[in-house]
């Protein structure tokens, strides 16, 4: 029986995790656990994600919370060691770029513990976001890299990482929309409780410190957002985030044609973006599961670690001018939908675990 530990700690890295964790939950040749870090700890962007997937309950929640980046990777690091030491995992598995996935990776790599990176290879090359340092560290840290395409792997090779560690295996999200996507349908009615139409309005996500920290920046991009609102008739919902809200309120912000939400649970938002006419976001996540879905995205950075989304022309980076928004939203409006989705077929979650399965069958 192999004993496999899955760390991790924010929204996305739930929702990703969450076809794999079902998996490993009906395998008869594996046990595991669930280690939950706290680095996202509100209902809102933690729990009702488990409720609505229907996940089991994490096994350890460390309860960090937020705080700087070192304070925080540290009690990370502290904690998930003395997890490591208890539970002797003969895998963890950790996913994308977030601290907790980093503070996993160190943790694991110094108990000599194999590392296995899911949505490995991922740049932006922007080394001043956080998440980029994180993505280097983790990849050049971890035993074993399951990339999502050719152009991650190819990132990978770039930099020197032996072609042996590297596995293709496309990004489980694919899996979670494709498996979520007729569920949010049925179950859920959020166009109706929105009085909205199908492709007669935007979604906007924002919550990166670049863009939020600002208030001026901040202002910028609502004000642009209610000109787009004004010029197309078509109203902006926006889930936000609590770090966004808080900046709105203390800055007494106050769009007028944004229908701002408190953050919404995954299946009203999988059923919002699948029917939204453009998403505007500064989310990676986002970008990935409008690409999968079919709606145009509208990228507020300058940079992605999702190059391949605005090659194929399912995303255009706007930045934050007002003028290279609106043009970007009137382009991506009239643009082709029929790319080829670059994140693997569907079945991304067996795949990774029967490579896991092998991987640690041969060393054992």
């Amino acid at each position: 029986m192999i004993h496999v530990g899955l760390i991790f700690g924010t929204r996305p890295e739930i929702i990703k995790f969450s076809s794999l964790i079902r998996l490993c939950s009906t395998h008869s040749n594996l046990s595991f656990f669930l280690l939950h870090t706290g680095q996202h700890y509100s209902y809102e962007l933690d729990k009702i994600f488990f409720d609505e997937l229907n996940l089991p309950n994490p096994d350890y929640n460390l309860h960090i919370g937020s705080a700087p980046h070192g304070e925080q990777t540290g009690k990370m690091l502290i904690g998930i060691e003395q997890i490591l030491l208890k539970e002797k995992p003969d895998v963890v598995l950790v996913l994308g770029d977030p601290n907790s996935a980093l503070a996993g990776a160190l943790a694991a790599a110094k108990l000599h513990i194999p590392v296995c990176h899911i949505e490995a290879g991922r740049r932006s090359h922007n080394r001043s976001m956080p998440e980029e340092l994180n993505r280097l560290m983790i990849d050049h840290i971890a035993d074993h890299l399951f990339t999502p395409n050719e152009w991650t792997r190819q990132n990978l090779l770039n930099e020197g990482i032996a072609d042996d560690r590297i596995i293709v295996s496309g990004d489980p999200i694919v899996d979670v929309v494709t498996s979520s996507r007729e569920a949010a349908e049925v179950r859920f009615d959020i166009l109706q409780r929105f009085s909205l139409e199908p492709e007669k309005y935007f979604l906007l996500t924002l919550h990166r410190p670049e863009n939020t920290d600002s208030p001026a920046k901040l202002q910028t991009i609502l004000n642009t957002l209610d000109l787009i609102s004004a010029k197309y008739a078509y109203p902006v919902i926006f889930p936000c985030h609590p770090r966004t809200k808080k900046v709105l309120a203390m800055h007494k912000l106050i769009p007028k044609n944004i229908l701002i939400t408190e953050p919404l649970g995954y299946m009203d938002f999988l059923q919002l973006e699948t029917h939204a006419s453009v998403l505007l976001t500064d989310s990676g996540s986002m970008q990935e599961e409008a690409c999968i879905l079919h709606v145009p995205c509208v990228t507020l950075r300058d940079d992605t670690e999702r190059p391949e989304t605005v090659q194929i022309g399912a995303n255009t980076l706007a930045g934050t001018r007002p003028e290279c928004i609106m043009d970007a939203v009137e382009s991506m409006l009239h643009g082709d939908k029929n790319w080829q989705n670059p994140f693997g077929e569907p079945g991304v979650s067996e795949r990774i675990i029967h490579h896991v399965l092998h991987i640690i069958t041969k060393i054992a």
